[in-house]
């Protein structure tokens, strides 16, 4: 296993992190066998551990925190704030009064003190960026997170957070965890870059585009739309919609690059973002303890540069085969009255 230095915190962590989302009812609902899983991966050198405070509604927090007892000196061990926790107001997003109640919630579901890295879990419009990094900052002074960092934004709201902070003598996020895949290279043209620029670690998620570099998934074969991924996101999956035929092309030149360089698919998609300098850490989501291996396969694939210029022939740089799920989307665009000016102004003229 390798490591590297998170975002100049000193922290070291291993390039791949455990991701734990499918732990708990969403995925996999075994709290002892999610157990296991984590006391293997520690045990084959990985370091670092992320979760969320929202995956299966705090229950894959809870898991982690049994898992890690008499393990947590060990363990770089991240979090998240900001999706919907429960019913009622004011129980999400990135204001003050949410991230201090939350937190408090989060220390408590993982059994520990301290969180080393915790994160805003997506952006939030209403809520003033210096009222997010203020109420983070005071909690690292407080001595209950290390660290702290976003997640899914895009290059011009990291730069605003990093000069907030820089003017208002605030802590700064150390740390950007952007959707990063064979198939989706979006990132590459403004958010590394940023993250690069100042100083961030980059930890990427979804490797395997949501299962579609998994190796299941091939031009010609049936695809199971009742199980696993497929049946949650069919529309991801259908062969007969014409950007997934399109991905299939692409996912049978990519295993062509495989075979050549004598690993599996998944394995070089896993490999794959480990390659670029801004990146940090890399996020495996097993399920089950043959996707834990398998995915540790991956960690011994070095990419030389013929395979990186291939690749990028296939898929070129700041290209997105899809729209990664879960990805953070402007309100410009999904907000008609915020791109139209009223129609009295218009008619005026």
């Amino acid at each position: 296993m390798r490591y590297r230095i998170l975002g100049g915190t000193g922290i070291e962590v291993s390039v791949h992190c455990l991701g734990t989302m499918m732990f708990g009812a969403v995925g996999n609902p075994d709290h002892d066998e999610c157990a296991r899983i984590i006391h293997s991966a520690l045990d084959q050198g990985v370091n670092f551990v992320d979760t969320a405070d929202m995956y299966s509604g705090g229950e894959s927090e809870e898991i982690v925190g049994k898992a890690l007892l008499g393990r947590r000196d060990d363990v770089v061990l991240a979090t998240k704030v900001h999706f919907r926790m429960g019913e009622g107001r004011n129980r999400s997003g990135n204001s003050r009064r949410w991230i201090v109640k939350e937190v408090e919630e989060s220390l408590r579901r993982l059994q520990t003190d301290w969180i080393d890295l915790y994160q805003v879990h997506r952006p939030d419009h209403t809520t003033d960026i210096e009222e997010t990094l203020s109420a983070l900052t005071d909690l690292v002074q407080q001595g209950k997170i290390r660290a702290f960092g976003c997640s899914t934004f895009p290059a011009e709201e990291i730069a605003e957070a990093y000069h907030v902070a820089e003017r208002r003598g605030l802590q700064r996020f150390r740390s950007e965890q952007p959707p990063y895949s064979l198939l989706a290279r979006g990132v590459e043209t403004a958010v590394l870059p940023t993250a690069q620029r100042y100083g961030m670690g980059v930890l990427t998620w979804s490797p395997l585009a949501s299962g579609f570099l998994s190796g299941k998934q091939r031009k010609g074969l049936p695809t199971d739309m009742t199980t696993g991924r497929a049946a949650l996101t069919p529309g991801r999956f259908d062969p007969s919609i014409p950007e997934n035929a399109a991905k299939l092309e692409v996912v049978e030149q990519l295993v062509e690059v495989a075979e050549q360089l004598g690993c599996s698919l998944p394995e070089l998609a896993l490999a794959f973002p480990a390659a670029h300098p801004a990146v940090t850490s890399v996020i495996i989501g097993p399920r089950t303890m043959e996707q834990l291996d398998s995915a540790l396969k991956g960690a011994a694939v070095a990419l030389d540069d013929a395979a990186l210029d291939r690749i990028d022939e296939i898929v070129p740089p700041g290209t997105n085969c899809y729209q990664p799920d879960g990805a953070w989307r402007s309100p410009v665009l999904s907000e008609a009255a915020l791109r139209r000016r009223p129609v009295a102004e218009r008619a005026a003229g």
